[in-house]
Formats: structure tokens, C-alpha cells, sequence
């Protein structure tokens, strides 16, 4: 009979890594001091730390790009926590192999009394079904969860999971962070390219971590792809030079997902730079969507919008040249259309600012849905509607309305709203000052008509 436990690694006895192993596999981190970066959760003191150091914990989501070391950590609170480590994929797994690992967790808790931690790579892609059948056995205590994903779990994670666990977010790791991990891995003698005699030149050590756009995985296959194709000198040592770490890293992988966070994170970028009025800043998270190969048309919509919703009646014709530059791309397509949407990005992030308009439609709508409805009043209702009212005994000056182009100026002082409510205010920014003033004089002549 096969022994149960045969399969199952000693925690505190790890597998050693094997020489075939790709070396971002060879030198993934065995303690949370061996982690790059992601301070904000593993410094001293921190949450995350605290919870894994006092084993004090029990399920747990990491979200962040890829590369940061999200099932790395997984590992290491196994580790750290004398756990067994048992990973699924939520690509490829399904109900029949999740029940297999709880089933074979709960057995080993009976029997050895020894946790298991579950962990799940992209948990996202597990369906609702499938994430449904981890939560009784979370409440158990059964297994010690722990999911990963590239997709924000508030949207892409279901509730009741989701409020079972611990989310933390990682972030892209640093240069500075990305260097002392090169610098380990050409030193490492045991998993790293210390038995190669490998140098490398400072500026092609700050190239490979700059151009790793965070990613210790990324930066690890550049360093690895360099060594391995470099011969060695006449003395045997296989020198790094910042031409071979470009060729090593040839371009920038922009971490920029479709529908993911990146996507979002990059467009809210954009807009709250052009209503910052910062078009250095607009210029660069439009150059970052053009370069991942964003839509422009996405692009060009967030521009009509802006106009509009940020710059609206401070300046007019920023939605004309936002709409211009729809057009123009439309007419003219890539890449050239690039050109008028930085036109236009230019344009709408150095023009006054005024949300005024969209301010009061909020305000309007607000009291709509709260339920104040208001009746139209009688003077500006349909002449059928007025012969009713006049038939049921309506006073007639009531009745009356008054055409505004009979009167000096096309001003009239009339009520077109019960009970004077006043939505919109406007600012004195860019062109809506003249608004501002025009505004001003007709309310002044309205209040003075009512107090007559």
C-alpha cells in the first residue's frame, strides 16, 4: 500500500532546487528578509509580517502585477509556519482537484495534526462554483487559504470569499529593490550563477532592473538569458556589459492589462493629470496607453468626457477640440492619430477648469431620486393643459407665460422652477466669468420682481 505521506516534503526540509531549473525558480526567496521590496506589508512591524511571525492567520489574498512575488510569499508562510504547501492553478484546476487537496489536508490535520496551506494562483479565473466550495472548509479551518491574483478581488473575487480573508496588495518592485537581487543571483553559488564567474558592469545591472518594469521574474530571465549567451573571456569570466544587457531586455514590458487594474489605474492617471492641469504628466500616461496598445478611440472618449465633465463652461471650446480629435483619429487612423489626441490632451489640460455644470446636474439629480419631484409650473405647461387649468377657474395671470424675446436684453424676470431653486453656480474661471456676470444681473432682476 502506498504510504499517505510519501508525496509530502518536510516543511522544514525543503526540496533543494534543481540546476535545470530556470534561475528566477532557483532563486526564489526561502525567508520573508529574502523577499524584494513590499515593505508597506513585510517590514517590521507590519500587519502581514506580525500575522505570519505569530502564525496568526487564516486566509489571505495578494493582488498585484506579475512578477512580485505573490506565490513566493505563499511559500514562505508555509515555510515560516511549518505548514505543507499545496498549490492549484485556477486556470487549469477544478472542483474534483480541490476537494482532493482539502480531502487530503483534513488528513493530515487528523492524523499529523499539521496544517495545510492551499494556495491558488489566479484565483480570479475560478468560478463562482469553484470558489464556493473552498469557503465551508475555510470556516473549518481545514485548510489555511491563500489566493493570488493580477485583478483587483473586489471585483473579480467573489464576496463571501473575499470577506473571509486578509486582501494586500503588492506592489511593483523598485530598482533599488531589483538591484541587490541581481547582485545576490551572480553571487549565489548554490542556486544562483556563482560557479560561472559572472561580472557585470554597473550600468547594465541598472539596466536590466530599470527595464524589468518591476518584475523580479523578468529582471532574473534577462540576467540568466545574458550569462548564458555571453562566452567567456580568455580568463573564463563572462562579462556583462550594458550592450549585452539591452540585447538581454531589448524593450520595456509595460504592465498594462485590458480590463485589469493597470488599464484603470493608467486612465484615471491620465484624466486627474488633465484636470490637474499638468500636461507633462497627461502626456506621459497617454504615451503609456499608446505604447501597450490601448484603443484610441478608449483614449479619445475619456478626452470628450474630461472636456466637458473638467474644463465644461471655464472654456467651450475644449469640447470641440476634443470631439475634433475623435474625428481627426477616425479620419486619419494610427499613428498618426496619436497626434491630435496629444493635441488635445495639450489643450484640455492647460485650459481653466470649471465643473460647475456637471456639479449642478448632480445636485438636480440628487433631489430627483430623494423624490422631489416637482410639477411643472402652470404658465409653462402645453396650451391643452393651460385650457384645463383656465376651465377648473385658474387665475389667468397664472396662466401667462412670458416670451422672452419681447423684452429688452431677451430677459424677462419669470419663474421656470418652484420654489427658487438655484443648481447651478458658476465659477469665475476661464470664460464662464462672463457667464458668471450675465448670471448674476438676471438673478438680481428676479429677486427684485419678486419682492414686488
Amino acid at each position: 500500500m502506498a504510504d499517505l505521506f510519501a508525496s509530502a516534503p518536510d516543511p522544514e526540509s525543503p526540496t533543494e532546487p534543481s540546476a535545470e531549473e530556470p534561475l528566477a525558480a532557483r532563486m526564489r526567496p526561502r525567508t520573508l528578509d529574502e523577499i524584494a521590496g513590499q515593505d508597506h506589508i513585510l517590514g517590521e512591524g507590519k500587519l502581514l509580517r506580525r500575522a505570519i511571525e505569530s502564525d496568526r492567520f487564516t486566509s489571505l489574498i495578494f493582488y498585484g502585477p506579475p512578477g512580485t512575488g505573490k506565490t513566493t510569499l505563499a511559500s514562505v508562510i508555509a515555510r515560516s509556519t511549518g505548514s505543507r504547501f499545496e498549490a492549484l492553478n485556477g486556470v487549469e484546476s477544478n472542483v474534483a482537484e480541490i476537494r482532493a487537496k482539502i480531502d487530503q489536508a483534513r488528513t493530515y490535520r487528523d492524523l499529523r495534526k499539521q496544517t495545510t496551506v492551499l494556495f491558488i494562483d489566479e484565483i480570479h479565473r475560478f468560478n463562482k462554483a469553484q470558489q464556493d466550495v473552498l469557503l465551508p472548509h475555510i470556516e473549518r479551518a481545514t485548510v489555511r487559504f491563500i489566493g493570488a491574483t493580477t485583478h483587483n478581488p473586489y471585483f473579480y473575487v467573489n464576496s463571501p470569499l473575499v470577506s473571509r480573508s486578509q486582501i494586500f496588495q503588492l506592489e511593483s518592485v523598485s530598482t533599488d529593490c531589483l538591484i541587490p537581487v541581481l547582485e545576490r543571483a551572480i553571487q549565489d553559488e548554490e542556486r544562483g550563477l556563482g560557479g560561472m564567474r559572472v561580472e557585470c558592469e554597473t550600468e547594465a545591472l541598472h539596466h536590466l532592473a530599470e527595464m524589468s518594469d518591476g518584475d523580479v521574474r523578468k529582471a532574473l530571465t534577462a540576467l540568466e538569458l545574458a550569462a548564458l549567451t555571453t562566452p567567456p573571456n580568455d580568463e573564463g569570466v563572462v562579462s556583462i556589459t550594458l550592450s549585452v544587457a539591452e540585447e538581454s531586455i531589448q524593450r520595456k514590458a509595460i504592465a498594462y492589462d485590458a480590463d485589469g487594474d493597470a488599464h484603470y489605474d493608467t486612465a484615471s492617471a491620465f484624466i486627474k493629470s488633465i484636470r490637474g492641469s499638468d500636461p507633462d504628466a497627461a502626456l506621459y500616461w497617454l504615451a503609456k496607453m499608446l505604447h501597450a496598445g490601448e484603443d484610441p478611440r478608449f483614449i479619445a472618449r475619456r478626452l470628450v468626457i474630461s472636456a466637458s465633465e473638467d474644463i465644461g463652461l471655464a472654456d467651450s471650446n475644449a469640447l470641440r477640440v476634443a470631439m475634433d480629435a475623435h474625428q481627426a483619429f477616425e479620419f486619419i487612423g494610427m499613428p498618426e492619430g496619436r497626434i491630435p489626441l496629444a493635441h488635445a490632451t495639450v489643450y484640455l489640460a492647460t485650459a481653466p477648469k470649471s465643473n460647475s455644470a456637471y456639479a449642478a446636474l448632480g445636485e438636480a439629480m440628487r433631489d430627483i431620486e430623494k423624490g422631489r419631484t416637482l410639477a411643472v409650473p402652470e404658465h409653462l405647461r402645453t396650451k391643452t393643459r393651460k385650457k384645463l387649468a383656465a376651465g377648473s377657474g385658474t387665475d389667468d395671470e397664472k396662466l401667462k407665460y412670458l416670451y422672452s424675446h419681447d423684452y429688452e436684453g431677451g430677459y424677462v424676470p419669470q419663474a421656470y422652477l418652484p420654489e427658487g431653486r438655484k443648481y447651478y453656480t458658476p465659477t469665475a474661471n476661464g470664460l464662464e466669468k462672463r457667464i458668471k456676470e450675465r448670471l448674476d444681473y438676471w438673478r438680481q432682476q428676479m429677486e427684485a420682481g419678486s419682492e414686488k
